[in-house]
């Protein structure tokens, strides 16, 4: 097959490191693997013919090929590009909606803030949270341009941008009654904040921890972890390949609002192969807006 676009991710900064995970670390030498997404130029397996779209995980290429196993039939929606189906319809919106309604349990009417919530996975957190009857939902971002986007566009309650202040401080004023739900991207001081404003009972998806990736030293730990015991919260990391079971439920979910235009995306796209290294140089700088994906 035939590569259109290819996926590039945060957790592929985590696969740099030769250390045990969720997933192998990356081989030197070896092509990067993660989602793609093109058609077939030739096949001997039914179902999948030629000209079909079709999803896989061999990454960096521009051609893809393999068995059958390693290849998943896409049904397009009309009037969507192929790479949306590595965004919104693909792993990253299926990790917003496990995260958010799986892990944390959104209620309705819960507050919920969502750090990096200009990303790809943040701004459909942000969306379905609103979609499912949450009563306030903030984010933090990491420039004026994308705190006016998630207000505008995402329909964000309140936003702010990290640089300007600590983020317990401008956290504490945007939410002064509390939060009851963490969308956790980004780890840090955004995590830290969340345990400090959490109402008892609180729930917190652990998704992320994007500030910590290129440490040089050990990162300590929250000041405020007490308040897991005396505010009776519960703080649950997650790997959203681990939740395949809800792919059918979130693909109806997402289509639906997505057809009835409930859910807004954005994609940042950098053309050509040879750029993929700085298109993922670019998303850990934080300069993209929703997906980062790559056009061959």
């Amino acid at each position: 097959m035939a590569n259109e676009f290819i996926s590039v991710d945060p957790y592929m900064r985590g696969r740099m490191n030769d250390a045990k995970s969720y997933a192998t670390p990356y081989a030197l030498d070896e092509v990067m693997t993660g989602g793609a997404v093109g058609r077939v130029l030739e096949s001997r397996a039914e179902g999948l013919p030629v000209g079909a779209p079709v999803l896989h995980q061999q990454g960096w290429r521009d051609i893809a090929q393999g068995p059958a196993t390693g290849f998943r039939l896409v049904q397009v929606v009309p009037g969507l590009p192929l790479s949306a189906y590595l965004g919104t319809l693909g792993l990253t919106g299926l990790t917003a909606y496990v995260g958010l309604l799986r892990i944390a349990g959104l209620k309705e009417g819960d507050t919920v803030f969502v750090s990096g919530a200009a990303g790809a996975v943040g701004s459909a957190v942000g969306q379905i949270a609103r979609l499912k009857g949450a009563s306030k939902v903030i984010g933090s971002a990491g420039s004026d341009e994308k705190v006016k986007l998630l207000t505008e566009k995402y329909g964000f309650d309140a936003a702010f941008n990290y640089k300007d202040a600590p983020v317990r401080e401008q956290l504490a004023k945007v939410a002064p009654q509390g939060i009851d739900v963490y969308f956790d991207n980004v780890g840090g001081d955004h995590l830290e904040a969340a345990l400090d404003a959490f109402n008892q009972g609180g729930r917190a998806a652990l998704c992320g921890a994007i500030s910590t990736y290129n440490a040089t030293e050990p990162v300590p730990g929250p000041d405020n972890m007490g308040n897991m015991v005396t505010r009776s919260l519960k703080l649950q990391g997650f790997i959203v390949g681990d939740h395949a079971e809800h792919m059918t439920d979130f693909m109806t979910e997402m289509t639906g609002w997505i057809g009835e235009r409930k859910i807004a995306m954005d994609e940042t796209v950098i053309d050509g192969l040879d750029h993929a290294v700085e298109a993922f140089l670019e998303l850990m700088r934080g300069a993209n807006t929703g997906k980062m994906v790559v056009k061959l």
